[in-house]
C-alpha cells in the first residue's frame, strides 16, 4: 500500500482581491501552496505527491520547484472535481493505496494531522479532520429565524483521506461536481472517520484572512536569522568561468579545489553563518580530494540541510559578484532561475547583480573574482 497526495491548487482565488491567485501570495515568508507542499515532501510516507496547478502557471512553478521524484505537476480541470480527477488520474494508484487531498489554501497542514488520518483509514474507507460547530446555528425565513440543531454538526476540513479505488469510483461520472471529495464518496456508502481538526487548517478565502492565518501559524512575532559570507577566487589559464552554477565562456576560469563558484559559495558561508554552523571550509575541507573540482551546487544544497536540521529555512538570498570581467548582466536572469531551482525558493526571492571596482584592486586589473551574499532564514514553525 502506498500513500499519495494531491493538492490542488488551481483554483483562481479572487475573492482575496489580491494580485496573484491566493495559493500564490506570500505567506510567512513562502507561497501559500508552499507550506503543504513542504509538509508533505517531509513526510517519508507520503509516495507520490501531484500539484495541480493552473496551466499558465506550470511553467513558473516548475522553475522553482522542489527537486523531488516524489513531486508531479498536474494541469488542473474545469472545477475542484475536475483537478482532482486530473490528479488521480496522472497518479495512477493502485486501488488498495490510500490518497490524501488537501486544499492548498490551507496552509496549516501538521505532520500530525497526517497521522490521525493515515490511523483513521486502518478500519474506514474514508477520513477526514472536523471540528464541531460550536456557535449557535439559525436559518433565515422570510422575515424569521429557525434554531438548527448543531449537536451532529462538523465543520470538515482538509486534507481528507481516501482508498484510492473508491475515489476513482466516485469520480468516474465526469458530470458530476462536489463541495469536497468526502461529498463525491458518500453516494458510493463509504464509512468514513472524523479525527481531530484545527483551526491552523482554516481555509484561506478573504483578504483578511492571511492576517489571521500567520497569526495562528507563526505567531504575532516571527524569528529570523540573517547571514553574511565572502568569496574570492583568482583567474588561471582556462575556457570560462562558473558563477552561480552557470557556466560563461571566458578567456580564463577560476581558480580553486572545487568548481570556484565564488557565488555559490559565499552564499553558502552565509547560510552556515546565520544558523552558526561554522564556514564552507570546515564542511568541505580544500585539502580533501574528495571535494577537487566538485559541484559547488553539492556545497550549497549541504548547506541548506543543515539549516533545516537545525530549524531553519531560507527564504531569501542576495548575491553580488565583482568583477570587471566577465560580464554578468547577459546571465544573470540563468543564474537566478539556477539558484531558485537549487535552494528551493521562488525566483523572486532570489537576487544576483554585480559590480565593479572602478579598476581599483585584484578585480579592478582583473585579476579574479568576489563575491559577496547575504541570506535571511526564517525559523520553522
Amino acid at each position: 500500500m502506498r500513500v499519495h497526495a494531491i493538492i490542488v491548487a488551481a483554483g483562481s482565488g479572487s475573492r482575496t482581491g489580491r494580485k496573484l491567485p491566493k495559493q500564490f501570495e506570500m505567506l510567512a515568508g513562502k507561497p501559500v501552496y508552499r507550506w503543504s507542499l513542504d509538509t508533505f515532501l517531509s513526510d517519508s510516507r507520503v509516495d507520490r505527491i501531484g500539484l495541480v496547478l493552473p496551466s499558465d502557471h506550470i511553467e513558473t512553478i516548475a522553475a522553482s520547484a522542489p527537486e523531488d521524484d516524489r513531486l508531479m505537476l498536474v494541469e488542473g480541470g474545469s472545477d475542484r472535481t475536475a483537478s482532482v480527477r486530473n490528479a488521480v488520474e496522472a497518479l495512477g494508484p493502485a486501488a488498495d493505496d490510500i490518497i490524501l487531498v488537501h486544499d492548498a489554501a490551507r496552509p496549516g497542514l501538521q505532520t500530525q494531522t497526517i497521522t490521525a488520518l493515515l490511523d483513521g483509514m486502518k478500519a474506514y474507507d474514508a477520513a477526514a479532520p472536523a471540528l464541531p460547530v460550536i456557535d449557535a446555528l439559525k436559518r433565515r425565513a422570510d422575515e424569521t429565524l429557525q434554531t438548527v440543531d448543531r449537536s451532529d454538526l462538523y465543520r470538515v476540513q482538509t486534507p481528507q483521506a481516501f482508498k484510492a479505488g473508491i475515489l476513482a469510483s466516485a469520480l468516474a461520472d465526469k458530470s458530476g461536481s462536489f463541495v469536497d471529495d468526502l461529498e463525491a464518496v458518500e453516494a458510493l456508502g463509504a464509512r468514513a472517520a472524523l479525527v481531530d481538526g484545527n483551526e491552523r487548517l482554516s481555509k484561506i478565502t478573504f483578504a483578511n484572512d492571511f492576517e489571521r492565518m500567520e497569526a495562528l501559524m507563526a505567531g504575532q512575532q516571527a524569528e529570523f536569522r540573517f547571514g553574511t559570507g565572502f568569496d574570492v577566487h583568482a583567474f588561471e589559464p582556462g575556457p570560462g568561468v562558473t558563477l552561480c552554477g552557470t557556466f560563461i565562456e571566458h578567456s580564463a576560469r577560476l581558480k580553486g579545489h572545487s568548481d570556484a563558484d565564488a557565488g555559490w559559495h559565499a552564499l553558502t558561508d552565509a547560510i552556515l553563518g546565520a544558523v552558526s554552523l561554522g564556514d564552507i571550509g570546515d564542511h568541505f575541507p580544500p585539502s580533501d580530494d574528495r571535494w577537487k573540482d566538485a559541484d559547488s551546487g553539492m556545497f550549497l544544497s549541504h548547506a541548506i540541510m543543515l539549516a533545516r536540521e537545525a530549524g531553519w529555512q531560507l527564504t531569501h538570498c542576495d548575491i553580488t559578484l565583482i568583477c570587471e570581467t566577465p560580464k554578468i548582466k547577459p546571465h544573470r536572469e540563468a543564474m537566478r532561475k539556477r539558484t531558485a531551482k537549487l535552494t528551493e525558493l521562488e525566483l523572486d526571492a532570489v537576487s544576483i547583480k554585480a559590480t565593479t571596482t572602478e579598476g581599483l584592486g585584484f578585480t579592478g586589473r582583473r585579476e579574479g573574482i568576489a563575491a559577496q551574499a547575504a541570506a535571511t532564514l526564517r525559523k520553522i514553525i
